[in-house]
């Protein structure tokens, strides 16, 4: 049979060239790709095929084949991810890491301390690392924003030198514009928190970053398009009002790069709660009433299913066995090396893997009630639980932020009143620090 023959005699395989770019995503007329390996295979030739969801996959060997036949998904999952995915499931509760009072239906920020929400139990389908990729991205592009602007506004002072025209034009609008690229961009989160924390009168971190920042670069942007509205109070020796685009910058930068290592360390402690779940299977054969098994997703499982597990697969969710004898490896729950021998009337737990013989089970425990959710669970809460050390803290930070602001106001008004001149910009400047 030639190779055009034997493409026609299977239909499925162009269904699956068609529907899975990744996993048979045709290199040329006569070859498709093993969705293991990634290498061409000549389905005239391949002497490894597999059905999956009404599609023909092939493969180089007999190791990519019982590879893909183990978990199918996690080869195709590329090509699925081209349509976008829910952050949670429908139903999920998003909590504050710092504040586990705060609950709501859906994502957002803390209205407390402007933290981003994460679920109240970790799922497998959380964000696999988006987040933290695209808040490193906004970090190092504000830091090679940043260290221009730092560069053209310190150089001078540690230098003691003055740029002559028109090189300090050039320079100031250099400043102007990469600072303010900083302020708007890199900190825009910042001030839509700083905002939120005002409506329910909630001051935190992000309301003096916010207050800090946009008055220095609201200062500055003034200062520098408009510098004969300011009288000889905020001027200098060279008779310029100083602008502070470095300031601001340094700032937003310096916590992005907080937020970032803090993210980071969460998107690990989550990393590890969604091992503890990967120990659950994917799919469950469940048996119908006809006697008929059909493989379904582990999600639509329902209390009082019947369930068939074979030798050497996970057992799906906590059950009761029905008929079979087997022994099962317990040890992702107990550490006990050895099997536990299991037979009709005994109970088995989710996650467990099977051993020796055929079993049949009747679902007693799905979702977020089976122990395996229930562990994870109880490690989540007890990541959110605060040493009494920390509720001291928080009693402080209630005063912190309303203490800080009044200090900046009359660190201004003294400044102001009893300062050396320039009065106005040393009063600024103490009031933003």
């Amino acid at each position: 049979m030639n190779t055009h023959e034997h493409r026609h005699g299977h239909p499925h395989a162009g269904h699956a060239q068609g529907a899975h770019a990744h996993g048979v995503a045709a290199a040329d007329t006569k070859t498709v790709i093993d969705p293991v390996c990634g290498m061409h295979v000549d389905p005239a030739t391949a002497q490894h095929r597999s059905e999956h969801a009404g599609a023909t996959y092939f493969f180089c060997n007999p190791r990519c084949k019982a590879k893909f036949d183990a978990d199918p998904a996690q080869y195709l999952r590329p090509a699925a991810a081209a349509a976008p995915a829910a952050s949670a499931p429908a139903g999920t509760i998003w909590t504050c890491p710092m504040h586990p009072e705060i609950r709501q239906d859906h994502p957002g920020n803390c209205p407390k301390c402007g933290m981003v929400l994460e679920p109240l139990l970790p799922t497998l389908d959380a964000d696999g690392g988006g987040e933290l990729a695209h808040l490193a991205r906004r970090f190092w592009i504000c830091v090679a924003l940043t260290l221009p602007v730092f560069a053209v506004a310190m150089g001078p002072h540690v230098l003691g030198l003055h740029l002559p025209a028109p090189w300090d034009v050039l320079a100031a609008w250099t400043e102007a514009l990469l600072g303010s690229v900083v302020v708007l961009w890199g900190g825009a989160s910042f001030f839509a928190r700083g905002w939120r924390s005002l409506r329910p009168w909630s001051p935190n971190m992000y309301t003096l970053i916010a207050l800090g920042t946009g008055v220095a670069w609201i200062y500055s942007v003034i200062a520098f398009a408009a510098p004969g509205l300011f009288p000889p109070a905020f001027r200098g020796a060279d008779g310029r009002v100083a602008v502070y685009f470095e300031a601001a910058a340094v700032i937003v930068t310096l916590v992005l790069l907080g937020d970032f290592l803090e993210l980071r360390a969460r998107r690990r402690t989550g990393a590890a709660l969604q091992a503890l779940l990967g120990l659950a299977p994917k799919t469950a054969h469940r048996v119908g009433a006809d006697g008929r098994e059909a493989d379904v997703p582990l999600e639509q499982v329902q209390v009082g299913d019947t369930l068939r597990v074979r030798p050497g697969e996970k057992i799906p969710v906590d059950g009761v066995m029905l008929e079979g004898a087997s022994s099962v490896d317990e040890s992702m729950l107990t550490g006990e090396p050895l099997p536990v021998d299991k037979r009709a009337g005994d109970r088995v737990t989710g996650a467990t893997v099977n051993q020796t013989g055929s079993l049949l089970l009747r679902a007693d425990k799905v979702g977020a009630d089976t122990l395996l959710a229930q562990i994870v669970g109880l490690v989540a809460q007890a990541q959110r639980s605060k040493a009494p050390l920390q509720r001291v803290a928080d009693r402080v930070a209630a005063w912190f932020v309303p203490a800080v602001l009044a200090v900046a106001v009359l660190a201004f008004a003294g400044w102001a009143w009893f300062g050396p001149d320039p009065r106005y910009a040393n009063a600024l400047i103490a009031a933003v620090a």
